[in-house]
């Protein structure tokens, strides 16, 4: 359905009442009564209104295993016109957390126009009053997923057309990522991306690192990539995910060590909030240096940018404030020569969404999904799910969803089969003399 037939449809039909029962299922919070701003009494926009309202919102925890550190949190939105809008507000080891804050967002949401998506976003941002970190970025990110859902679906159109793309008619070039450790491994996984047309792989760094570390560590770290790129040969890219594992004089050894690799990019080589300490790093590598799945909001970025330290920025659609907080940063990153990588290493809901900033941004490199070469059982459910191999590259790329909207449907029946098994930390390391890890 396009735009003006269903835009017709519903100034003829007008604004249907919500259905019974359709806060059912939902978490219920305590409220003040003395709250001193319960709900704006007139809606400030209703002059340019759509006459679409949002009339419930859901909030589904999914676990594909009960030991998951990252179990799916995600979004539905529902309409006075029964166009409804999914999103992903995943939050690694913080599930709860952000459920709770995804519900907290109600009363910004329940008989709003779900079309005034910049408007909502601001709304939700700026009057939670305390910046968000990440979880009320995650929570925003869900939401704000579902906005641009519906959006796409009332004009009839994949969003990614409406954002302006697509850049690359072959659709979104992307990287797996690789656990082979042996030369052999290596050559059969060399052999399978070049007959399936990939063209990029991501590895991590073997161990973890002290601040000044013993130079027999330091060696094993290089002689792991020095592997990988004897393995995958001289026409695949390579990425390095140093996960903020490494201190800057660790990282600073490093990056000049592998120079001669010619790796991709090196990612977070220290942590990301240590904007000076990247700095001296970038300073001293020829390699391109990429961070900020950490970060939330364009804010989280300037710096970064301003200061010259990145070439490369991954930030997450599922924390960073959703489409619309990837669009931001993608668009200060493209102004400053800064090429976007992001990351998605959560569910298929917000790997789709970013699939749709990508095809439409100037500035974008390559885009990471956490999965294999060889599809895996996480792979199926996917599609299982969604009735096609979400996330799987063709030819080395993401084919571009054409359907409106996100490009997918998605049904609460299914999502049932993995009930929600609670929040689950992420892992905890320490060094050998009992201190804190980084990774």
């Amino acid at each position: 359905m396009r735009r003006r037939q269903f835009l017709s449809g519903t100034l003829l039909a007008g604004v249907l009442a919500p259905r019974a029962g359709a806060w059912d299922n939902c978490v219920c919070v305590s409220e003040s009564p003395n709250r001193q701003a319960d709900v704006a009494t007139e809606d400030p926009l209703a002059s340019v209104a759509s006459g679409l309202k949002i009339t419930n919102l859901k909030v589904f925890g999914v676990s594909l295993s009960p030991q998951s550190d990252r179990p799916y949190v995600f979004v539905k939105l529902e309409t006075n016109q029964g166009v409804v809008g999914w999103g992903e507000a995943t939050l690694e080891g913080k599930a709860g957390a952000v459920f709770a804050c995804v519900q907290d967002f109600r009363d910004f949401l329940i008989g709003h126009d779900p079309m005034q998506v910049e408007h909502l976003w601001q709304s939700m941002y700026v009057h939670s009053f305390y910046r968000a970190g990440p979880v009320i970025g995650s929570a925003i990110s869900g939401i704000d997923q579902a906005l641009w859902d519906i959006r796409g679906k009332v004009l009839g159109m994949p969003v990614w057309e409406f954002l302006g793309g697509p850049i690359d008619a072959r659709g979104v070039r992307g990287y797996y990522h690789t656990e082979a450790s042996t030369r052999e491994e290596l050559l059969k996984l060399r052999e399978t991306a070049v007959r399936d047309g990939v063209s990029c792989f991501k590895a991590g760094l073997p161990e973890y690192y002290e601040w000044i570390e013993r130079h027999s560590k330091i060696r094993r770290a290089v002689d792991s990539m020095q592997l990988l790129r004897e393995g995958l040969g001289p026409d695949i890219d390579i990425a390095v995910d140093f996960h903020a594992k490494t201190s800057p004089s660790v990282a600073s050894i490093l990056v000049k060590e592998v120079e001669p690799l010619n790796l991709l990019f090196i990612e977070e080589p220290c942590p990301p909030e240590n904007v000076q300490a990247m700095a001296r790093i970038a300073r001293r590598s020829r390699t391109p240096i990429a961070t900020g799945e950490r970060l939330i909001a364009s804010y989280g970025v300037r710096e970064l940018v301003e200061m010259g330290v990145v070439d490369i920025l991954q930030t997450d659609i599922n924390h960073v404030g959703g489409i619309t907080g990837l669009w931001k940063v993608a668009a200060l990153a493209g102004i400053s020569g800064v090429s976007m990588a992001p990351h998605a290493c959560e569910g298929p809901i917000g790997g789709l969404a970013t699939l749709h900033v990508d095809a439409a941004i100037s500035n974008f490199l390559v885009q990471e999904v956490c999965s294999h070469v060889v599809p895996d059982e996480k792979d199926r459910i996917w599609e299982e799910w969604l009735g096609f191999p979400a996330m799987r590259m063709v030819n080395g790329y993401f084919p571009l969803p054409e359907k409106p909207g996100l490009g997918f449907e998605l049904s609460e029946e299914s999502l049932a089969k993995f009930p929600f098994a609670g929040t689950r930390p992420m892992a905890r390391v320490f060094h050998e003399d009992g201190s804190v890890a980084a990774w």
